[in-house]
Formats: C-alpha cells, structure tokens, sequence
C-alpha cells in the first residue's frame, strides 16, 4: 500500500492519511467513549443516590423512614422524595422477611437481602437487572425496631444507556461528517505544498537541459525554503563548472595545438631539407621538447580521469617514509635548475597512504617551485606531532596574486601568472582525496605550500 501511495499524486496521499487518521480516531472514541461516559453516567447514579440516602438520614431516623414508606403504600413510594432526582427506598430487616417495598420480585429482594446480609461495610454499591431494566442501588446498614436493618436506595437506569447512545450517535456523525469531508483541507494542502515542488521540478528540468539564466527564489524558510536553496547552489555550481569547464576546454585545446603545430611544421620542414635551428640535431630536439610537453598534457589529463575513478573506491594504502621519498624526487628533479640553492628540513617522517600517489604530489609540488624560484627552495618536514605531519615547500620567487590564490587548485583554471597547467588540481585531489588539506600563502620573500597530514 505504501508502495503504491508514493506513485500517487500528492492531494490523494493527504487525503488518506487525513482520512486513516480520522478513521482511526473514530475507531479509538468508539471504544473508549462509550466506556468512558457509562462509567462517568455510573458514579453520578450512585452519588446522587448516596446524596438522597445521606439527606433521608439528616431527615429521619431508620424507624421514621420505615413508618414514612409503610404509610405511603408500594405505589406511592415512587413519588417520595421527588426532589431528589427520582430515587426510592425500601427496608430490609436482618431476622424478618417482613421487607417494606414496591413491587419487585421475591427472587430480587432475596438477592438484595443476601448482599445486604453478606457485605462487609456499612454502605455498598450494587447494580442489577429487574426485568429488561437495568437498577443502581446502595445498601447501608442501620437500626429499626431494635434490630439490625437495612435501608436499600435505588435508581433505574432510565437516562443514563439512552444519553450514552445519543452522544455517540452524534460523536460518530461528526466523524462521518469529518471523514468525508476531509479532502477539502487535504487538497489545500496538496496545494500548498505542491506549488513550489512543481516550480522546483519545472527549474531541474531546466538545469538538466542546460537553461540555468534564472535563480531559483523561494521565500520560505522550511524544508521547501532549503530545498530551493539547494537547487539555487547547485545552479551556481553548475554555471562555475560551465565557465571553468570552456576555459580549460579553450587553454588546453592551446596547451596541445601549440606543440602539434610546432611537431608538424618541424618535422615538414625536416623532411624538406629545412633546419629551422640551423642543424638537424637542434631541429630534432625542439621537437622533443615539444613532444614531451605534449606527453605529459595528456597524461595529466588522463590521471584526473583516474582519480575521479579512486574517489568512488577504497585506496590501498601502506607505510612508506615521506622524506625518503622526497629526497628521491629532488635528486631527479633538481638537474633541471643546478642554479637553486637546496635547502632541506626533513626529520624522519613515516605514514600510511599510496606511494605512487604521494610521488605525483611532491614532483607536482617540486616542479611548480622550480619554475617559478629565483634562487633558492626550501621544504620541511616536520612529523614530531602525534596526529599531524606539516610539510613546507618554500621558494623565493614572486608573490601570486591575490585573484588567484584562492582558485590555484581550481582543476580548469589558469595558474598564477596567466599559465595554464593542472599540476596543482591534481596535487590538490590527491590531497583531500585522503583526507588532508593543502593551501598556499604569500610571503615575504617568497611564497610557501603547505601540506598537512592526518595520520591514519
């Protein structure tokens, strides 16, 4: 059923449960209610006949009452005392079978006489039929004639079944009445409800075919509210995807024709007996230099592809040692600068994590100082802390500017001073890929990358 409901429109699925819960209400007050108003109608019975057994008492003296019934005769016993709301009264003697009473039964007033004669308190409460009647009475015990006697008051259940039955006629009326009329707030609802879903489904449907020029604006503050704000940051994400996206399609496209090109112009002008660096040795090598930045265009491209692929599976992860790795990195870097004056602070330094990851992000690291150091690079590393390693990687060339600092590891942006590379977005997946957090900072003579890492 709940199943089925779901594939419903939404003014139907508060319309049942509107009406489950009214049915189930109506369910519950027809069990309790009843109940609950005959045991409410009971004790009002009893105490309005205790009231007029306390007020015959004040009145009269046991012997007085039984002169009082006797006189009035069985008949006009009914009309005694009428302003206490139609209760009688008779008297049972303990050792006679003389019983002063209208018109019941033998096998009733025995029955009475027996309780009366077999209760343990001087006053009780007592319920019986006479017939098809229901009757509420009370014994209490007392003195007549020098003998024990009991004054027996009595109710007959004339009002108290027929009020029950009206009230929940009517209770159940009103429920019928609720029940089928609750479709009109359950469609208000739905309304309510459904307006903004159906706008925000109308606005998805937009995103999804690429039509994301209008915000989403909802000016409510509940679930709804949230929702549409959800919707409205996914809107923006999708336009700064969009736009980084045609820039890193417009740079790369750059990145890779720019060394086809000189490939090809090289190589024709090679095979036409040309040598455009004035022998065939430098004209082979231009081409592969070129060869080698196209090389490895390609293949940063394709380790963001692999990455993406490792954020959706579980690492394998062992425990290498950092600065041996480091080390190892620098000595088949470092010949490409023998200008940099090397400067190193490593302390042993062993974690968990995949090697050939972290050998991507030191020589991403490395290769971004080189180009852009003057004369000098530092890295530290510093793994005393129980829980933490920092590591440092300084050079002394010029600051990055403010703009781009704060989006140099944007995967489809230009690096600072207008270049264009994916170094830095590929350390940077790299590193929160396993769960740790890398950032730059201008300094004073220079500029410094940080990495810190949590140890597993």
């Amino acid at each position: 059923m709940i199943n089925r409901m779901k594939n419903w429109p939404l003014s139907i699925q508060i319309w049942i449960v509107f009406a489950t819960i009214t049915l189930g209400i109506s369910l519950i007050l027809s069990v309790i209610l009843p109940l609950t108003l005959r045991d409410f109608f009971t004790n009002e019975i009893y105490a309005t006949i205790e009231s007029a057994q306390t007020l015959m008492f004040n009145q009269y003296d046991l012997r007085s009452i039984r002169d009082l019934l006797k006189s009035q005769g069985p008949e006009k016993s009914r009309q005694t005392l009428e302003n206490i709301r139609t209760v009688n009264h008779f008297i049972i003697y303990e050792d006679s079978p003389i019983i002063f009473s209208s018109s019941f039964s033998m096998n009733f007033l025995n029955e009475v006489k027996n309780q009366a004669l077999n209760q343990r308190n001087n006053s009780e409460r007592y319920s019986g039929k006479v017939g098809t009647e229901k009757i509420f009475y009370v014994i209490t015990k007392g003195k007549a004639l020098n003998q024990d006697a009991y004054l027996v008051s009595y109710m007959w259940d004339s009002y108290r079944e027929d009020l029950v039955q009206t009230l929940f006629r009517k209770l159940a009326f009103i429920m019928f009445l609720v029940f089928i009329f609750s479709w009109i707030p359950a469609i208000l609802l739905a309304r309510y409800l459904s307006s903004p879903l159906v706008s925000l489904e109308k606005r998805v449907e937009k995103l999804a075919n690429n039509e994301w020029e209008e915000p989403v604006e909802l000016d409510r503050q509940d679930e709804i509210g949230k929702l549409g704000e959800s919707i409205e940051q996914l809107r923006n994400q999708l336009i700064y995807q969009e736009e980084m996206q045609q820039s890193f399609l417009q740079h790369i496209s750059h990145e890779l024709k720019t060394p086809v090109m000189v490939i090809r112009s090289f190589s024709q002008a090679i095979r036409d007996g040309i040598y455009p660096k004035g022998d065939l040795d430098c004209s082979v090598k231009v081409i592969d230099e070129e060869a080698e930045r196209l090389e490895k265009r390609i293949r940063n491209l394709l380790y963001i592809t692999k990455l993406d692929y490792l954020n959706t599976h579980d690492i394998p992860y062992q425990n290498f040692s950092l600065d041996g790795l480091i080390k190892d990195v620098i000595e088949r870097l470092s010949w490409s600068r023998t200008d940099i004056d090397w400067q190193l602070e490593l302390s042993p330094t062993n974690i968990d994590g995949d090697i050939e990851q972290w050998r991507v992000v030191v020589e991403n690291l490395l290769d971004n100082q080189i180009r852009y150091a003057k004369n000098s690079i530092l890295i530290s590393l510093n793994g005393k802390e129980e829980n933490k390693v920092l590591l440092r990687f300084w050079n002394d060339g010029p600051n990055i500017e403010p703009e781009t600092l704060d989006s140099l590891f944007t995967k489809f942006n230009k690096g600072y001073k207008g270049e264009f590379g994916l170094g830095l977005a590929i350390v940077h997946r790299i590193v929160t890929l396993n769960g740790d957090e890398i950032w730059a900072e201008n300094e004073e003579e220079g500029v410094s990358f940080y990495v810190e890492i949590i140890r597993k």
